[in-house]
């Protein structure tokens, strides 16, 4: 009782103070790394609301009703999951849409960093009114969605092989009821050598004038990707899980030469979004180290998280961008990757950074050094589904997460007052 007494008073207090000085938050003494605005330094950042309000040096902390101590850290843009799986539910033999392999967003987004995520795919058209009441709008994570070309969603088995139940008129006719919501289309998990769902998903694309994300499920032969990239998809559509290496599914990297394949680089210049999706078993370090060292870097790095993947070798965003970083990405390119790349894909551009009037979504993030936290090797073991292993020196790790303006999650106490918020 006397907890709940003093956090009243501590809101009270707050909201007080809010109506004499000038910022609701100020994140002061953090090294601020802002992609689209080309900010690498240390900076100040001061939020007022919801919205972000100034990016300097030097702003007085006691302009801030809320100050975050920053200092020794990295402040970014909230980062943005863009494939994600999220219409969890009690529906067991529907996978994916209204079913068990799913997760809440706001039980993974926060503890790492994450602001937003776009599930990709879960729901159709037919079942997207049930996701945008249960997930979309119960969630303090802001939920985006890739519209499932199949109107059942993705719920598994014989349904996602229904080429019948892929109406690109209908799929498209939801998207624009949804356009706050729905960001673009998907196709996902079709196992056969046809290209009808590709072209049925990218027909709903145009459509609506939104982006198509493609998840070849496989075929034997496989259907080939330049094919795919030079005749079917168009400029700004995403390929995901780009360094996928199974035998349904044709990689993007030459396995026995080591090398991006050519036809990869011209798609690029098209643009081909290459967005990461790890999941389960759609990353293999044989793809993406031999792409990293050429300087094939992803578009976007984003997660696939669904149950079967967070607690395997995916684990979850930061864990993934810190493959990359021991890969041999610099973190502003990581970070870039995480942020204001993905929000320019989904045609969101006030998401993804921290210019003046864009939303007040803030990472503060750790970056650990290996030397000081692992006592044999000095490195953190990163590994693929695989088996296969790299070591890295640096694992990313959120201290602070502010969503809407509002701290949502605070690791250790930086924030002053302390007064997160829980809705």
């Amino acid at each position: 009782m006397i907890k709940k007494v003093f956090i009243a008073a501590a809101l009270i207090c707050c909201a007080g103070m809010a109506n004499a000085q000038k910022y609701s938050i100020v994140i002061k003494g953090g090294h601020v790394i802002d992609p689209k605005n080309n900010i690498n330094s240390i900076m100040d950042v001061a939020l007022k609301g919801d919205t972000v309000m100034l990016v300097a040096k030097n702003i007085d902390a006691k302009e801030g009703v809320q100050v975050v101590n920053a200092k020794g850290l990295f402040v970014t843009p909230g980062l943005i999951d863009m494939h994600s799986h999220n219409f969890f539910g009690t529906k067991m033999d529907q996978t994916y849409s209204n079913g068990p392999n799913a997760l809440p967003p706001d039980g993974f987004t926060f503890r790492t960093g994450v602001t937003t995520v776009v599930d990709a795919g879960c729901a159709g058209w037919k079942s997207f009114p049930d996701f945008k009441k249960q997930t979309i709008d119960a969630s303090r994570t802001r939920v985006l969605s890739f519209l499932n070309i199949v109107g059942e969603g993705m719920r598994g088995g014989t349904y996602e092989q229904n080429v019948e139940d892929m109406d690109a008129a209908a799929t498209a006719k939801v998207a624009k009821e949804y356009p706050e919501y729905i960001v673009g289309i998907k196709l996902a998990h079709f196992n056969g050598y046809n290209w009808t769902p590709t072209d049925r998903a990218v027909e709903a694309g145009k459509l609506a004038n939104i982006p198509v994300m493609i998840d070849f499920g496989g075929s034997q032969p496989v259907l080939p990707i330049e094919e795919l990239f030079m005749k079917h998809l168009r400029p700004g559509d995403i390929f995901t899980h780009c360094f996928g290496q199974l035998a349904s599914r044709e990689p993007i990297v030459d396995v026995k030469a080591g090398k991006v394949k050519p036809f990869v680089y011209e798609a690029r210049k098209k643009g081909i979004i290459f967005d990461v999706g790890y999941g389960g078993i759609s990353f293999a370090f044989s793809q993406a180290i031999p792409a990293i060292k050429t300087g094939f870097y992803p578009n976007t790095i984003s997660t696939d998280i669904h149950t079967g993947s967070m607690n395997n070798a995916m684990k979850d965003m930061l864990n993934v961008m810190s493959k990359f970083l021991a890969m041999g990405m610099d973190l502003p390119a990581v970070i870039k990757a995480s942020t204001w790349a993905p929000a320019q894909a989904i045609h969101r551009e006030e998401l993804g950074n921290l210019s003046a009037g864009s939303r007040a979504d803030v990472s503060v993030l750790r970056v650990l050094d290996g030397k000081f936290q692992m006592n044999d090797t000095g490195t953190f073991g990163f590994f693929d589904y695989t088996g296969a292993k790299v070591q890295g020196k640096q694992k990313l790790e959120a201290e602070v997460t502010i969503r809407a303006g509002r701290v949502v999650y605070d690791l250790n106490g930086l924030t002053n007052p302390i007064v997160v918020s829980r809705r």
